[in-house]
């Protein structure tokens, strides 16, 4: 009873193999086949069931032989969007592009434009990796934008420009709290003020211009003494105009601290330079009186004597 089971159960094992076999061998035929025809209907056929890896070498070996015919636009058109589905979007992107660039008058050049863009949008990577792809992306969908300006997919285009700014935002930020965060001052005031530049209705605007009066304040307590006093005053001033942009601020407090800070600091290293400038000037006097001949000195004592 046992051994009849097992029996059947290989030979269903045994039928399950031949079968998958059996369609493997079909798919290779139809692979190495020259029925043109057949092959384009059954690609199409595994694109339409989602079999994009099937579906893929078909259209890589139709797009060749139909290169110059009626078929060959569609097949480019399947081709670019088989690389997309199966999330080769480098690949897709430049089929994409190729399509719109090739068959400019056809129906779905627009759309293969924006899918160029939008391929590279999806390889944008994240804020804290480069943003060549970033910036490309964006450049794209302007460029969508511009040509299809009446377009249904340029709200969404504006929107995915929108988003990918924010990206570029992002990064910057980061990169300058970086340089304040590892003590470089100078650097933080430069690029938090580039930063404000460049993104001016960022998010990140209050708290960026916060940042460069504290870093500012940093910088000022960092430099050489005789640099102090007008980097501290820098700071002040940029104190005042965060206190004008930003009225009811919740680093209003911190401001009002820095800015009494900085002026404490000018008063104390004004003080600090004069001493040190008085203390000098006797050095260099006993300095000179050290260095006077002897003869000199006897006779200017002589002087004063008969004086």
């Amino acid at each position: 009873m046992f051994k009849n089971k097992l029996n059947i159960s290989l030979s269903i094992l045994l039928l399950v193999i031949i079968g998958f076999a059996g369609c493997k061998s079909k798919y290779e035929k139809l692979r190495a086949s020259n029925d043109t025809a057949k092959k384009y209907r059954e690609a199409i056929k595994f694109y339409d069931n989602k079999d994009y890896n099937k579906a893929l070498p078909l259209f890589e070996d139709l797009v060749t032989k139909y290169r110059g015919t009626a078929e060959a636009e569609d097949l480019s058109y399947y081709y670019a969007y088989t690389h997309y589905k199966l999330k080769d979007y480098t690949t897709a992107r430049y089929h994409f592009k190729t399509f719109a660039d090739t068959y400019a008058s056809s129906p779905k050049a627009e759309e293969c434009r924006f899918m160029a863009a939008y391929c590279f949008y999806l390889e944008s990577p994240t804020y804290s990796l480069d943003q060549d792809n970033t910036i490309k992306a964006m450049d794209a969908l302007q460029l969508f934008i511009n040509l299809y300006p009446k377009s249904e997919r340029v709200p969404e285009s504006s929107k995915l420009i929108a988003n990918l700014r924010a990206k570029l935002e992002q990064k910057s930020y980061e990169n300058a709290r970086l340089f304040l965060d590892i003590g470089d001052y100078k650097s933080a005031v430069i690029a938090l003020r580039n930063s404000e530049r460049d993104f001016p209705d960022t998010k990140y605007a209050e708290e960026m211009q916060f940042l460069t009066v504290r870093a500012q304040a940093m910088y000022a307590g960092a430099s050489l003494e005789l640099k102090q006093e007008d980097r501290y005053n820098e700071s002040i001033k940029l104190a005042d105009e965060f206190v004008v942009n930003y009225p009811s601020s919740k680093y209003l407090k911190e401001i009002e601290q820095i800015k009494k800070s900085s002026a404490k600091s000018i008063l104390d290293v004004r003080k600090l330079i004069a001493t040190e400038t008085a203390l000098m000037e006797a050095q260099t006097a006993k300095i000179k009186e050290s260095q006077v001949p002897k003869d000199k000195k006897e006779q200017e004592i002589k002087t004063n004597s008969n004086e």
